[in-house]
This record gives C-alpha cells, structure tokens and sequence, in this order.
C-alpha cells in the first residue's frame, strides 16, 4: 500500500477549495483519507496556501509521494527545501541550527516576494478600476453632450415651427 500527498475538493461548483490530505492510492479521491495537512485556495492572488510543515515533513520522510500541484504546493510552502536541508544534516554535510538558519533566510525571502506580489496585483486592481469609472464617466459625459444637442436642435425645430405658425395665424387677421 503507497501513499500520496494530495488534493481533496471541496468547495461549489466552479468555486474549488481544497484540502491537501495523506492518503491512500487505492481511496477515491474525495474520499477516506489518513491525515489532513492544510488548505489551498486557488481563487485568492496569490493562493492561499496553509499547510503543517511538520507534519508534511514527516510524511514525506515517511515516503509519501506528492502529486505534481502539491509537489508544486510544498515547494512553494519551503517544505521541500527543508527536507532537503534535512538530508544534509543527516549526511553530516552541517548542523541543524545552520539548516534552519539557511531556512529562515529563504522564508524571508519568499515571505517578502510573496508581499510584493500581492501589493502588485492590489495595485493593479485599483488601477484598474480607476481607469474602468473614468472611461464610464467618460461615456456618460459624451452620452449627456448628444442628448443635449439632440434636445437643442429639438427645440430650435420647436421655435422654429411656432415662429411660423404665429405668422400665419397673424396673416389672416390683418387682412
């Protein structure tokens, strides 16, 4: 019997959510499962990704193997970096205090790349709406321009009629 890290829908239709779960290869897919190991939503820029990184540490120690997104998942979350830092303590190559040293610095990294693409995409959002209420102001400027020369050629028209028909009722009478 193998076992798999991998994803378990949840969530609406075209709304997905799902739960990263251990596994068995034989389950269904939203089915038993032996271990719950966090969450992603793919629907938040960036995704949302909360995971135990203990826990998945553990599993793939264990030999659980990662489908191709919750490899991508755990790569992105740093859990496959610090197992393989763990290798290399294991191989005697450094410490563990300088594992999780070198760790700490990436995840700071990451956590900053992370902000600014967030920030980014925040940003462009507004951006974005900005530009989309102008050009629907813009448009509505435009409409009320041509209604107001359609409501001036109107009423010339309007004027026009009445001057001539004032002449004409006038006409009669001084005769």
């Amino acid at each position: 019997m193998s076992v798999k890290i991998r994803l378990q829908r949840h969530g609406s239709k075209k709304r997905p959510f799902y739960f990263i779960v251990v596994a068995n290869t034989t389950a269904p897919r939203d089915g038993k499962f032996i271990e719950k190991l966090g969450t992603y939503n793919p629907l938040t820029v960036p995704a949302t990704v909360r995971i135990s990184r203990e826990r998945s540490l553990h599993w793939l120690d264990k030999g659980a193997q990662p489908t191709n997104t919750c490899r991508r998942i755990l790569s992105f979350k740093g859990v496959l970096f610090l197992k393989h830092l763990m290798r290399g303590v294991t191989l005697g190559l450094f410490d563990e205090t300088t594992a999780m040293e070198k760790f700490e610095k990436w995840n700071g990294e990451h956590e900053e790349l992370v902000a600014r693409r967030e920030e980014t995409h925040r940003k462009h959002k507004s951006d974005k709406r900005h530009e989309t209420m102008k050009e629907s102001v813009r448009k509505i400027e435009e409409k009320n321009q041509v209604r107001a020369a359609q409501i001036a050629e109107a009423q010339a028209e309007v004027d026009a009629e009445g001057a001539e028909t004032t002449e004409s009722t006038e006409a009669p009478q001084e005769a």
